[in-house]
């Protein structure tokens, strides 16, 4: 709605939305500071008023500043309490549901970072902890400082490497777990078509997943899914959200949208019936296809899954 897919779009078009999220059911709204910067936490400070925050759970995020045009990650203490402060009063609430680390500071230990957390917490400014993008070990370490109630992670049909370690982990230690771009930016929608039309200031127009030497092989992977979506008598958009629904009552998708009919479609999925083997079927696929290119470039490339040094060896 307000940052990275092109320009921000007006609140008045985005506040019924919202509420229309909430009225259908929705419980839980995912923001972070550095949209806009701060232009979608303003948003959702208007549109909660009036009763609506207390039917949700919201979520915002701290650790990415954008400085001359370029990302900084950033961890330290005083930070940390600083933009918590801001997020409360644009979010206009006395206390945050879910505080995340956006992107782990990979300068310093994650147990300092912690550390302010866990302040936070006993203050009564946050409610629960969460991580996004953090390495299996940071997990660990973090929630050995204060326990950890959702890890963020990117995870779709086309994004799939967090199986390998990182859910595993999540899933022995009791942490939640929140799938972020579950329609692949939009590419389990539309497939190579979603690149057409992207203004320039649109995100998308620098990953490497989206460029013509890649979307192209990509696109098989948007086929096969929507033979499956045909057969199946739903969109491809349904048939990509229900796979992630059927994960397991420990995940919970965080599909982006700013139309009304886009939001009750993704609603749709949740009616969706996958078997096993339709289930088996879908990562098949996935993994025959074998999507092209990272999902970052770059500096970027570090917010994945990412380690900080350890608090022993650790010089401040």
């Amino acid at each position: 709605m307000s940052a990275f897919y092109g320009p921000p779009k007006p609140d008045e078009d985005m506040i019924p939305v919202i509420h229309h999220a909430i009225n259908r059911g929705i419980t839980f709204l995912d923001t972070s500071d550095v949209y806009g910067p701060f232009i979608n936490e303003i948003l959702l400070g208007k549109a909660l008023k009036g009763g609506m925050q207390e039917r949700v759970e919201l979520a915002t995020k701290f650790g990415v500043i954008i400085k001359d045009g370029k990302f900084e990650v950033r961890g330290d203490p005083a930070y940390v309490r600083a933009a918590c402060e801001g997020s409360l009063k644009r979010l206009e609430v006395d206390c945050i549901d879910l505080y995340y680390q956006h992107r782990i500071d990979t300068r310093l230990p994650i147990e300092v970072t912690m550390g302010e957390l866990k302040k936070l917490v006993e203050e009564g400014k946050i409610k629960y902890i969460g991580l996004s993008e953090a390495s299996a070990s940071t997990i660990r370490r973090a929630h050995a400082v204060h326990p950890i109630t959702a890890v963020q992670l990117e995870w779709s049909l086309w994004a799939r490497d967090a199986e390998e370690d990182i859910i595993p982990t999540c899933r022995e230690l009791g942490i939640g777990i929140v799938a972020y771009s579950p329609l692949g930016r939009g590419f389990l929608s539309l497939g190579a078509k979603v690149a057409e039309n992207l203004s320039n200031d649109d995100y998308r127009k620098t990953l490497p997943r989206f460029q013509p030497e890649n979307i192209e092989h990509n696109n098989i992977l948007f086929e096969r899914v929507k033979e499956i979506a045909t057969r199946k008598g739903c969109t491809t958009s349904q048939l990509a959200l229900a796979w992630v629904h059927h994960q397991g009552d420990d995940v919970c998708p965080i599909p982006g949208t700013t139309k009304i009919g886009n939001l009750d479609q993704n609603i749709g999925a949740l009616s969706l019936t996958l078997t096993p083997e339709e289930m088996a079927e879908l990562e098949s696929i996935a993994s025959a296809v074998a999507i092209k290119s990272d999902r970052f470039q770059g500096t970027s490339l570090t917010w994945k899954a990412s380690d900080t040094p350890l608090l022993a060896s650790w010089k401040a």
